[in-house]
């Protein structure tokens, strides 16, 4: 329950005071009229006594009466009274009561923490406990509104205050009058109100003087007569009035009555209606006319504004000294004594009824029994609350004299008579007054000193029930739960005070109801164990009823605290329901915004409402927000609809592509239809840094940043992005709707805020709308100067909804896009804290004008063959107004396309229509040479290639002015392996005006290449082992080249046959002698899965950079020293050298991690055999596929590339797949390390041998029988180091091949030699061979041993796995 001002005691104290009626006479009422007061409204700050009184009781004990306070009303009599229920005029009264009491107005809010929940309650009192004002007022004007009952007297009237001023020309006169008035009002039974404690009641005479009217001498006199004929106890001289007009302005005095003025302005203003039923109006009742009718029409359901009216105008401090005096001698002198000598007399009359003891305390209930005279008849029902008692009864007169106990805090002897009364009350079924006395006997027991008994709840309990359901008497039982709630929280029993408040709502009173309801929530949230959901369950009942009863505030405000349990909590419905009904509320209250507020929430917290429902509540607000647009014509209000993802918000800078115009097929570049990728970022990324690299002699500037075309949330935002004047920006905004009902946009517009950027000053402009943009187009930024600009995120639309056109609503709004940026991870601060950063992807900075170039290709392939070379044109126009250059091209297939070289390009046409455009190879016819021997030719890799893979484009100066155009063949080469490819284009360019924000800009292009199979080659080579016979003119041996081809094409491609146009080589150290396929003179076709193979003899050449060719036609094909055979051939070379670089570090990464001196040893001899072996010859063919298409036949041509890198391995034009690497057993490292052991195998091939001999020798065996024929051992030193070698000729053969011919032959003379070989050295050794008779005989039977001289250990060399050496001997 709701913390009060008052404590309980207080509380309950003055909820029963002593009750004292004012009579005036018309002349004393002008005199306090001069202060804007009557006379009980001029006492009412000072009736509370400031010191102690005192009464005896019956047993003559001294009893303090502490902190009284007295009620003093204007007598108001009323012909006919309900008690058991409130008039209209009294509901209306409280009703307004409640409306005029509303928390302030942006004062600060109380947070009470329960639980989980944080719940914040505005208000005065920033105590851990809210205050609820209304509330309190409501329970005061409620209780002294109270009509008088005939079963109780505490609010009856105990005495009358006669006042007549002392400018009455005979105030005694005036005096008796006012007297027998009262007499006459009491006794004459006319009135039913006001009603009379006891017969004899006091009458006080009070002589009012007006210290500025009157004199101040006859006033004394008349005072002093006064005590003569009423008693000093009796009569009291009240002088006021003493302040004059001309002080006014000088001194200021303090008003006492605003606050009790204000409190109860309403229930004055209804008193005031009766000023013309003056008790001295002798008038008879039917002609007097009762104004009631007319309250209903004086009251407002709004918030009551009070009069702004000046109190005690004429009173000073001395003035308010003397009433306080007044009304402390009144009570003390007048009434108390009154009360105590009518207790006395009251006791007195109970015990000498039955002649029984002096002592009521001491008393039986038989001591009182008998002497009532019940006016109903005994038969009716025992339950009936209708019985009534005379006055004289003593049942009544042990109530009145409790009721007289109470007043002056005598709780025990109080709670004795109402416990006695209690029980004759409910033996006569009178249930009405047992009620009655069961309340007070429980207030009078909570109030007693000392606590001797403890509260008896259960009294309250069943005289509430009593009050409800027997008696049907609400206003009663309300009284009795308020009492009883309040005396409860004081205890702490929350759960109880909650449950009785919760019994006493009903339908009857829906303010009651919401009033009550609101304090058992206060209640629940009170509790030790604080029960939040119920606080907000009960507050939305409390709102409900407030609805109900008009208090459209009050409803408001309960609605809003029970929100803060609910939000965010899951209860979406409840949400809805709540948010909803705030908003209506905040509407009635002629607070739009918050409606729209509230209405918004709905609208955009997920709502899990039908579809009827959403829009219902988006025709509540959509009703609301235009009320609220059209307050506010200078700014648009913000819309909740749709949805925006601002971090989704993407931002596009520069024109978008322009669509394929004719045969013409723009570049891809960037667009909005493209989602972000990291990895592609990062590709073009490092594509920009090679081509910024290339500009810059290979540097790139510490100040470089990629080009961001596309700004989204996962890009870098945060720098300004740089935008270029006269250049559209394209904002792409994502739009969400989140409910079931659709939404139509219209009218969408972008506005922007523009900043001037000077060096001297800066300026701000004011906000200006955009242009309207569709779907279709978007919104460009136009200005013609140097500036910043600065983009404004909100957006305009226009949102309808409904199925019917009837029911369709438009509004207008805006709508900001506010973009949050990434969190801050970085120092110890921000990984403690929640903290984002900057995000400026809409803060663009507005540079001067920069070029801006668009890329076009022409017969650009979508499909090729492997290796295919195909001829296509690129076109570059500048569509700015600056002249452009530095033209560059970085690709991530560098191998795929060249634009040739300006020294190599023969003579084509830039018309791709051409005759011309047929072939991709030049053709010049020379006469064919003996022996289809090669011709040579010397071309240097520095035309076609370069070495950082970045192309420069050829333009006429370098330049491309504004509005021009050039268009350049660009050659294609078909990827070596199948599939499709990603090919990545990135073209860089310049502005000729230096010292720009933006030093370049760079435009993408992306294609994709469907590769189909054409030709594999697979090529190999060994030594020859020719004789010396067959050495070539500069006294070389040669090496043999083995080509297969074979065509894996399947016919996917229309591809009828291919053609082997031609064989080229490329080395520094051999070239290609001749062709030895014996009878081929025809052109090599291979169909489809056919096979051809080539060999060729290679020889050795002085180092140089050349390139051999060789044709199978009647013509030399100079092919390789024009583009764009040696432009695809070198750019694949330099791929290839690049991976080689890269798997030689990664392998020598790996080795040094175990290097040892033998292993370096063991390093040395491998370098050596690895020279020995090498080969280094490129091989280039060119072939031509003959397709047939739409039955037209064309001619594809192309050209593949086998680099023979290591004799004896074999190699393929065809890229292989990588493998799985297969997993190996994990073997732990052994103590001793393994033994060295030499690669045998590899030493064997540093020495080449070759015998020659004669194949058949005829000798006569009879003649002779030793025949002796001389062999030459030919030893050639095959590596670049001296070489020891030992001929070792006594082995004996036990190979299974030389088992099948005639050994019986022996070598005759020396049978070993050592000798030493100089690099690449040649040396002829004659030895002989012995045989015994005719026959077949192999002569590969020698062992050559050869090691490095820095070696230690010979190894055999492999010269008798070679084909057997065989001799025929015949006998003469």
């Amino acid at each position: 329950m709701a913390r009060c001002v008052q404590s309980v005691q207080e509380f309950v104290q003055d909820s029963f005071v002593p009750m004292v009626a004012v009579l005036c006479s018309e002349e004393a009422e002008r005199v306090t009229r001069k202060n804007n007061l009557n006379f009980a409204e001029l006492l009412r700050p000072f009736c509370r006594l400031t010191s102690e009184g005192h009464i005896r009781d019956p047993n003559n004990q001294v009893q303090v009466v502490k902190n009284l306070r007295i009620c003093v009303n204007n007598m108001m009599i009323c012909p006919n009274t309900v008690s058991g229920a409130l008039s209209a005029t009294q509901r209306r009264l409280l009703n307004e009561v409640v409306l005029s009491c509303q928390p302030q107005e942006g004062a600060l809010s109380s947070v009470i923490t329960a639980g989980d929940y944080n719940l914040n309650f505005s208000g005065k009192d920033y105590s851990l406990t809210a205050t609820t004002p209304w509330f309190e007022a409501y329970r005061e004007n409620f209780l002294q509104s109270m009509p008088a009952s005939d079963h109780e007297f505490l609010n009856h009237y105990l005495a009358c205050l006669l006042v007549v001023s002392s400018t009455e020309a005979v105030p005694v006169e005036q005096f008796l009058k006012l007297s027998q008035e009262q007499h006459r009002i009491q006794h004459s039974g006319e009135y039913s109100s006001p009603k009379w404690f006891i017969p004899n009641t006091l009458k006080y005479y009070v002589l009012l003087h007006d210290i500025n009217e009157g004199e101040e001498q006859r006033a004394d006199t008349l005072y002093e007569d006064m005590k003569q004929r009423y008693g000093p106890q009796g009569c009291y001289l009240l002088k006021i009035n003493s302040r004059t007009f001309s002080s006014e302005d000088d001194e200021q005095i303090p008003d006492p009555w605003s606050q009790y003025l204000h409190r109860n302005f309403l229930h004055n203003e209804v008193n005031t209606l009766w000023k013309n039923l003056h008790p001295l109006d002798l008038r008879p009742i039917k002609d007097k006319a009762w104004p009631v009718v007319n309250l209903q029409i004086s009251f407002k359901l709004d918030v009551i504004s009070f009069p702004s009216v000046s109190h005690g105008t004429c009173l000073t401090l001395n003035d308010h000294d003397r009433i306080r005096q007044f009304i402390q001698e009144f009570t003390f002198r007048g009434l108390l004594p009154h009360i105590e000598k009518n207790i006395r007399q009251l006791n007195d009359q109970l015990i000498s009824r039955k002649g029984l003891s002096r002592s009521l305390f001491t008393a039986t209930k038989k001591w009182f029994g008998g002497g009532k005279v019940p006016e109903k008849s005994i038969s009716e029902p025992k339950s009936s609350c209708g019985l009534q008692y005379p006055p004289e009864a003593p049942e009544l007169q042990i109530r009145k004299m409790a009721d007289l106990c109470f007043l002056v805090q005598h709780y025990e002897l109080a709670y004795s008579c109402y416990h006695t009364a209690k029980k004759d009350f409910l033996s006569d079924q009178a249930m009405l007054y047992a009620a009655g006395s069961l309340e007070m006997a429980a207030v009078s027991a909570f109030l007693q000193a000392g606590a001797p008994r403890p509260y008896p709840a259960h009294y309250m309990d069943t005289a509430m029930q009593t009050y409800k359901d027997v008696c049907k008497n609400m206003v009663l039982a309300e009284r009795c739960a308020l009492l009883s709630a309040e005396i409860l929280k004081s205890q702490g029993k929350y759960s109880d005070a909650a449950t009785l408040l919760i019994k006493m709502t009903s339908e009857d009173s829906d303010l009651r109801s919401a009033l009550l309801l609101e304090q058992a929530a206060h209640c629940f949230i009170n509790m030790r164990n604080p029960m939040v959901r119920k606080f907000a369950f009960h507050m939305i009942l409390a709102g409900h009823r407030f609805s109900k009863a008009g208090q459209r505030r009050h409803a408001l405000r309960s609605y809003c605290q029970a929100m803060q349990v609910y939000k965010d909590r899951g209860w979406s419905l409840a949400e809805d329901h709540i948010n909803f009904t705030i908003g209506r509320q905040s509407f009635t209250l002629h607070k739009p915004k918050d409606a729209v507020t509230a209405f918004r929430q709905i609208l955009t917290n997920g709502s899990r409402q039908t579809a009827t429902q959403q829009g219902a509540f988006l025709r509540e607000y959509l009703y609301v927000y235009k009320s609220v647009m059209e307050e506010n014509e200078v700014s648009l209000p913000h819309l909740p609809l749709p949805c925006i993802n601002s971090s989704a918000t993407r931002v596009y800078f520069g024109r978008e592509r322009r669509l394929a115009e004719g045969e013409k097929q723009a570049a891809t570049h960037v667009s909005l239809d493209q989602e972000y990728d990291q990895d592609l970022a990062a590709m073009w990324c490092q594509l920009e840094e090679q081509l910024v690299a290339s500009a810059n002699r290979g540097i790139v500037p510490v100040n470089f940043l990629p080009t961001q075309f596309c700004l989204n949330s996962k890009t870098d935002n945060l720098r300004n992005p740089l935008a270029v004047v006269e250049e559209p920006i394209i904002v792409e905004v994502m739009f969400r709707n989140p409910l079931k009902v659709s939404l139509a946009l219209s009218k969408l517009s972008l506005l922007w805020r523009f900043t001037p950027y000077s060096p001297s000053e800066e300026k701000t402009t004011e906000e200006l709308a955009g242009e309207t943009i569709t779907n279709e187009e978007t919104l460009a930024l136009q200005v013609g100067c140097f500036f910043n600009a600065t983009l404004t995120q909100s957006v305009n639309f226009l949102t309808s909804t409904g199925q019917q056109k009837m029911d369709t609503m438009m509004v207008y709004g805006r709508q900001d896009l506010k973009i949050q940026g990434p969190r801050l991870n970085q120092t110890k601060e921000d990984k403690m804290s929640v903290q984002h950063g900057p995000d400026r992807r809409l803060n663009p900075i507005i540079t001067p004008p920069m070029p801006l170039m668009e890329v076009f290709f022409l017969q650009f392939p979508t499909a090729l063959l492997c290796g295919e070379i195909r001829k296509a044109y690129v076109e570059f126009c500048n569509v700015s107004g600056v002249a452009l250059s530095g033209l560059r091209v970085s690709s991530t297939h560098p191998d795929f396309f060249t634009f040739g070289s300006q020294a190599t390009t023969p003579l084509t046409p830039l018309s791709p229509t051409s005759a011309e455009n047929c072939s991709a190879y030049k053709t010049l016819a020379t006469p064919l040479q003996p022996d289809f021997v090669a011709t040579e030719m010397l071309v240097s890799a520095e035309d076609f290639s370069q070495p950082s893979g970045v192309m420069e484009i050829p333009l006429n100066g370098n330049m491309l002015q504004p509005g021009e155009s050039t268009q350049l063949p660009l050659w294609l080469r078909g990827p070596d392996q199948e599939g499709v490819h990603e090919i990545n284009f990135l073209f860089y360019y310049e502005s000729t005006e230096k010292g720009n924000k933006i030093s370049h800009r760079v435009l993408r292009h992306t294609v994709f290449i469907c590769a189909s199979r054409s030709l594999s080659v697979q090529a190999s080579a060994c030594r020859s082992s020719a004789s010396h016979h067959s050495l070539d003119n500069k006294g070389n041996c040669g090496t043999l080249v083995f080509i297969d081809v074979e065509n894996i094409n399947t016919s996917e491609a229309g591809v009828r046959e291919f053609h082997i146009v031609q064989v080229s080589s490329s080395s520094q150290h051999w070239r290609l002698h001749k062709c030895i396929n014996p009878g081929e003179d025809n052109d090599c076709k291979l169909t489809s899965r056919e096979r051809a193979k080539l060999c060729f003899k290679a020889t050795r050449c002085t180092p140089y950079q050349g390139n051999l060719y060789w044709g199978k036609n009647k013509k030399c094909c100079n092919f390789l020293s024009f583009t764009p055979c040696g432009d695809f051939f070198f750019r694949c070379c330099q791929t290839s050298h690049q991976s080689n670089i890269a798997s030689s570090k990664t392998s020598s990464s790996s080795k040094s991690q175990t290097s040892v001196p033998t292993e370096d040893r063991i390093s040395d001899v491998a370098n050596i055999i690895k020279k020995c072996n090498e080969l280094d010859l490129n091989l280039i063919v060119i072939w031509k596929a003959y397709v047939v298409e739409d039955n037209k036949q064309l001619i594809l041509e192309g050209q593949l590339h086998v680099a023979l890198q290591t004799i004896g391995k074999e190699c393929s034009s065809l890229t292989l797949k990588e493998e799985a690497q297969e997993m190996v057993l994990l073997k732990f490292k052994s103590e001793l390390p393994p033994p060295v052991v030499l690669p045998s195998a590899d030493l064997s091939q540093l020495i080449k041998t070759n015998l020659h001999y004669p194949e058949t020798y005829t000798h006569p065996f009879v003649q002779d029988s030793l025949c002796v024929v001389p062999v030459t051992l030919t030893l050639s030193n095959c590596s670049l180091a001296q070489v020891d070698v030992i001929i070792d000729l006594r082995h004996k053969s036990t190979s299974p091949e030389s088992l099948d011919v005639h050994s019986s032959f022996s070598w005759v003379g020396q049978t070993q030699y050592k000798l030493q070989l100089k690099p690449q050295e040649e040396l002829c050794l004659t030895l002989r061979a012995c045989f015994l008779k005719a026959g077949v005989y192999n002569l590969n039977t020698l062992r050559i041993f050869a090691k490095p001289i820095e070696q230690g250990t010979m190894c055999e060399t492999s010269h008798q796995t070679a084909s057997p050496a065989l001799i025929i001997i015949n006998n003469a």
